[in-house]
């Protein structure tokens, strides 16, 4: 029986694709992921002492969060066992949790339990999970692909370690490469192929830290080539690569977190890098009228009375965009998005309304002065309401001697740069006419 067994399990081996057939069977062979498991790293220190508790593995595709779930488990000696999110219900989870307390009862090892995409468990299945975590009955390991902190419940969060996978680096997909070319039994191996570190280069450049799609790239490449050796050249490598697709949830980090370096670096004069991160969301199919709010938004934070045009020319692009639609309206998007780029920049707007607001907020309430309340109504006169406002337009250059305000306060402070430039001089001379103090 056990020789049929192996045989079976050789047949299903090389069913599999070449990234499931090289997965590591011991941590040693994980590449990768240093930041989490080298030397003295938390989740190193928890696997070595056995002591694992739940955690949260987060990270784009082809990182390796399931296979570093399979070696949580063989390197703490726990049992696993592994639902997906997508096919299973509360139904299943129960019935896998009560096999875990008869795993606990009969002083077996704490299981362990990998949920793959757990961030598509509502909050009903999630809830379900809390009280066998809380009581240590199994060490939950969650993979998503999902920002935890959006997806997951805080209740299950704050019982959980989070581990964050970064895109494996160029040099961590070349030695997978390379051990797939090489290896005889799982890998390519057994056929001829002639490579040079170009050609690895190039794939590993165009896998962006992706190990699936790399091996993926690199399976389909040799075996449809019918040449002996096969020559894996820069060129046959593009043509087998699948198209890329933008990893990109609207309602995620990558929307933020996008959207952020966009605005971040239009504020910080590049346009070059804020081009590039406006052609990741149009290409992802980002809405274009959020894209637009963002714009008006940062011509009055960012650039403010520097350059007065940027408000409206960022209005003007909403405008447009909302006339013209796609895919045109990427031109008026990239002109809105120079512009604002290289316009100078004072946030001087910004500062002002939080001061004022947080003066409002914080400190004693300023009456409205008598001499500049409503005098339009009946009885207005009888309080003495209006009495001795100046009309602005009767004094010299339209500026009156009087108090708007009834404190001293500042609140606007002009930057040296673009128009507010001139601001300066402007109210150094609005001061000098109401004969104020500077």
């Amino acid at each position: 029986m056990d020789l049929f067994a192996e045989s079976e399990s050789q047949n299903f081996d090389r069913t599999k694709p070449l990234a499931a057939r090289l997965r590591p069977r011991r941590l040693s062979e994980f590449v990768g992921q240093q930041h989490i498991l080298g030397p003295g790293k938390l989740l190193r220190r928890l696997i070595d002492a056995r002591r694992l508790g739940s955690i949260l593995l987060y990270g784009p595709p082809g990182t390796g969060k399931t296979t570093l779930a399979h070696l949580l488990a063989i390197e703490t000696g726990g049992t696993l066992k592994q639902l997906s999110a997508v096919t299973s219900g509360v139904k299943e989870l129960r019935e896998v949790l009560a096999w875990a307390r008869d795993e606990i009862a009969t002083g077996q090892p704490r299981p362990l339990l990998f949920i793959d995409e757990i961030h598509r468990f509502n909050r009903s299945q999630q809830d379900a999970l809390l009280p066998d975590v809380e009581a240590g009955i199994v060490s939950l390991i969650g993979a998503t692909t999902s920002n935890p902190f959006f997806a997951i419940n805080g209740a299950l969060l704050s019982r959980s370690q989070v581990f964050q996978l970064q895109p494996l680096t160029e040099e961590d997909l070349i030695s997978l490469l390379k051990r797939a070319l090489t290896d005889r039994q799982l890998g390519l191996g057994a056929t001829a192929v002639e490579v040079g570190a170009e050609s690895l280069e190039t794939l590993a450049r165009l896998s962006e830290g992706d190990a699936r799609r790399a091996l993926g790239a690199l399976e389909v490449a040799v075996l449809s080539c019918p040449q002996r050796p096969v020559p894996l050249t820069p060129a046959l490598i593009r043509d087998s690569m699948q198209q890329k697709t933008i990893q990109y949830d609207h309602t995620g980090d990558e929307h933020y977190d996008i959207s952020s370096a966009l605005i971040k670096s239009i504020r910080g004069s590049d346009p070059d890098a804020a081009l590039y991160w406006l052609a990741r969301m149009l290409e992802a199919g980002e809405d274009v009228r959020f894209i637009c709010r963002r714009l008006v938004i940062l011509a009055s934070e960012d650039v403010g009375n520097a350059d007065p045009q940027a408000l409206p020319l960022a209005v003007a692009a909403f405008q447009a965009c909302e006339l013209v639609g796609l895919p045109e309206c990427q031109l008026t998007l990239s002109q809105a998005v120079i512009y604002l780029s290289c316009a100078l920049k004072s946030n001087s707007a910004t500062s002002a309304i939080g001061a004022a607001r947080k003066d409002v907020q914080e400190g004693a309430l300023i009456p409205v002065p008598v001499h500049l309340r409503d005098k339009h109504y009946a009885g207005a006169q009888q309080l003495g309401h209006g009495e001795g406002y100046v009309y602005s337009h009767n004094s010299p250059d339209a500026v009156a001697d009087q108090d708007y305000l009834g404190v001293d306060r500042t609140y606007f402070q002009p930057s040296p740069r673009g128009w507010e430039a001139e601001m300066v001089d402007r109210l150094e001379e609005i001061r000098r006419l109401r004969k104020l103090s500077t």
